[in-house]
């Protein structure tokens, strides 16, 4: 019985590791840790929320690095793939996200992982760039003045006119989005671009005669279009 024992387990743990190149590893893994900080960088130069989360950004830097782990695993011994792919099957995520932007960053990061511990540097940096760079083109339109909503409530039209004239003066672009007329006056809903922070214009604003209430809203340009 002890003879079978020992037969059975004659083979270590340690013997049945897969050999690994430690300095292979350490760079794709490396390699993957600052293309995902480059990532949170653009990430984060190029958000449209309402409020930035620093933790997502460090999730898209550690995602590239676990993914790069993975595949050094996978791509390492077909048993140990086989083996990865059922246990991370069982996952299941909670967490909506509620910006397809978000989305976006997270299948990058991912890749950008997947590249570099494919061995596969040179695509990963290379795919970088150019998506960063697709990523600062297509967001570049959008971060041109800050977008608000202002909600006037005025008396009549001629105290609409006047409030429309002023905040043409003082505002890059205004855009009616919508406008309810009542017996008790006019609510004009406006879409404008600030030519800074300044919004010292909307004490001009309530001084008008007729205008009731000037109220102004920031938002991510997607909400109300």
């Amino acid at each position: 019985m002890n003879a079978v024992l020992n037969q059975l387990f004659s083979v270590s743990f340690f013997e049945k590791a897969v050999a690994f190149s430690l300095p292979d590893t350490l760079l794709a893994i490396l390699v993957a840790g600052l293309l995902g900080l480059f990532i949170a960088a653009l990430y984060k130069a190029t958000y449209q929320g309402v409020m930035y989360t620093m933790t997502y950004g460090v999730t898209l830097a550690a995602i590239a690095m676990i993914s790069a782990m993975i595949l050094c695993v996978v791509t390492s011994n077909v048993v140990l793939t086989l083996g990865m792919v059922g246990a991370l099957s069982i996952i299941r995520f909670r967490t909506s996200i509620k910006e397809p932007m978000d989305i976006m960053f997270m299948f990058w990061a991912v890749a950008a992982g997947i590249a570099a511990g494919a061995g596969m540097a040179g695509v990963a940096v290379v795919g970088s760039l150019l998506i960063g760079l697709a990523v600062v083109l297509l967001t570049r339109g959008r971060q041109n003045g800050v977008p608000y909503i202002l909600v006037l409530q005025v008396e009549d039209q001629a105290a609409e006119q006047a409030a429309m004239q002023l905040v043409a003066a003082q505002v890059r672009r205004s855009r009616v989005k919508s406008k309810r007329v009542g017996t008790e006056g006019t609510e004009v809903t406006v879409d404008i671009r600030l030519k800074g922070e300044n919004t010292d214009f909307m004490h001009q604003l309530n001084a008008l005669r007729g205008v009731k209430s000037a109220m102004l809203v920031t938002y991510n340009g997607e909400y109300m279009n």
